[in-house]
């Protein structure tokens, strides 16, 4: 147990709930010691994870940091607009912190956190799970190792899915800029990150182009009224109706309805009739973008595309080097592709990449970039090869709130 490192969770809702669980599953390899969140429930399931009394729960991040250092990482895993407040004081609290991505609402205070880091000597993980996954932990090791020769350009594919962006970027969590943050950072960061972690560099130049034209006002139904539970005319024929909440979309309510589990389908109307989760996605007070493109260049040279839409499904990549080209992602073996393979251009032949995935005792969320991370948790945050102080994955995040910027400035390039 003295080599065990030691885990608080601040926020308990899903996503923390899920660390917890995953890090659960290690046994000794990780201790779990406190847990905060106002509603009791959530902080109720990350104690049961550990023996009676192990953990330490508070109702307020405030009671969790007058109470001193707890563990040797803190997991936040709050709401976004929270991020900044919450890390801050886990640095100065002593902690090294595993943080649920975006690090903060702009770039400026994500510069904040790097710098704050690094006076006190604290390392900061974004939860970039992508890089943890079989998939992308594969295209990783294949550029390395030369095989494609020397990298040229790469194209990357974000499909959100339509429900998906109905149910966060719409009605949910992150449906407005001033409540959270744009469309590409919220959602897109895990691209930005891949971009410059893939690419071995951070952005010299992005230019962007995006809008919202399909959840708006003036795209609803006739006689669509603000909420799917007030009775819809075009119900039958919506892909975004509510009601699909109690049929193959019950399993989102996990993120934003407590005891869903345990909810009869009376208990969802009810949260549907009452909760953003059931409004009409057409007359929603949603900001946000359902479409957006990039172009940049890396500092290296490298040129790179990235194509966000609502209205497709999971990611795609394609990496062109100098000796052959790689492409893969779930969309092309959906199809019947290979998941990941390289074209030689010496001779045109076809070669599968066998992505070995590891056996993940059943958390494998994030295409099993989840398990992936909190496996790595104690080699991030200890030993000889431990990240340095300063915030991980911050070059993403540049990338990502230019991007935006860019964006509002109507392909204005950035720098």
């Amino acid at each position: 147990m003295s080599d065990s490192l030691s885990i608080a969770v601040l926020g308990c809702g899903s996503r923390g709930r899920t660390y917890a669980k995953i890090a659960a599953s290690f046994g000794d390899r990780y201790r779990l010691t406190a847990a905060a969140d106002p509603v009791a429930v959530r902080r109720e399931a990350v104690s049961s994870l550990a023996p009676a009394g192990q953990v330490q729960e508070f109702q307020s991040a405030e009671s969790l940091f007058a109470t001193g250092k707890l563990a040797d990482v803190l997991i936040i895993a709050t709401q976004d607009a929270q991020h900044f407040s919450h890390v801050m004081e886990a640095l100065e609290a002593g902690y090294d912190v595993l943080l649920e991505k975006p690090a903060a609402e702009s770039l400026e205070r994500c510069e904040e956190i790097d710098r704050r880091a690094r006076e006190l000597g604290r390392r900061i993980a974004l939860c970039f799970v992508l890089r943890y996954t079989p998939f992308y932990s594969t295209v990783k090791k294949v550029i390395e190792s030369g095989r494609l020769g020397r990298i040229i350009s790469i194209r990357t594919h974000e499909g959100v899915e339509p429900y998906h962006q109905a149910h966060s970027f719409v009605r949910g969590h992150w449906s407005r800029t001033d409540r959270s943050t744009p469309m590409i950072v919220a959602k897109c960061s895990h691209d930005a990150d891949l971009i410059c972690w893939l690419g071995d560099s951070p952005v010299s130049s992005v230019s962007s182009y995006g809008d919202r034209s399909w959840f708006r006002a003036e795209n609803a139904p006739a006689g669509a009224p603000a909420r799917c539970t007030d009775g819809c005319p075009a119900a039958k024929d919506c892909i975004y109706d509510s009601h699909r909440y109690l049929k193959d979309k019950r399993r989102w309510l996990g993120m934003v309805m407590d005891g869903w589990e345990q909810a009869d389908d009376g208990a969802v109307i009810e949260f549907l009739r009452t909760s953003p989760w059931g409004r009409c996605v057409y007359h929603c007070d949603n900001d946000v973008v359902d479409h957006q493109v990039l172009a940049c260049e890396l500092e290296n040279g490298i040129t790179v595309t990235h194509t966000m839409t609502a209205f497709d499904y999971a990611r795609a990549i394609e990496i062109y080097g100098t000796k052959a080209a790689l492409k893969g992602g779930h969309p092309y073996h959906e199809a019947g592709a290979p998941e990941l393979w390289l074209r030689h251009h010496e001779h045109g032949s076809i070669e599968p990449v066998e992505i070995v995935k590891p056996a993940d005792d059943g958390y494998a969320g994030h295409g099993g970039g989840d398990y992936g991370i909190v496996d790595a948790l104690d080699h991030l945050f200890k030993g000889p090869h431990a990240l340095p102080p300063g915030l991980d994955g911050l070059a993403g995040h540049r990338l990502a709130f230019q991007a935006e910027a860019s964006r509002v400035a109507k392909g204005v390039p950035m720098h």
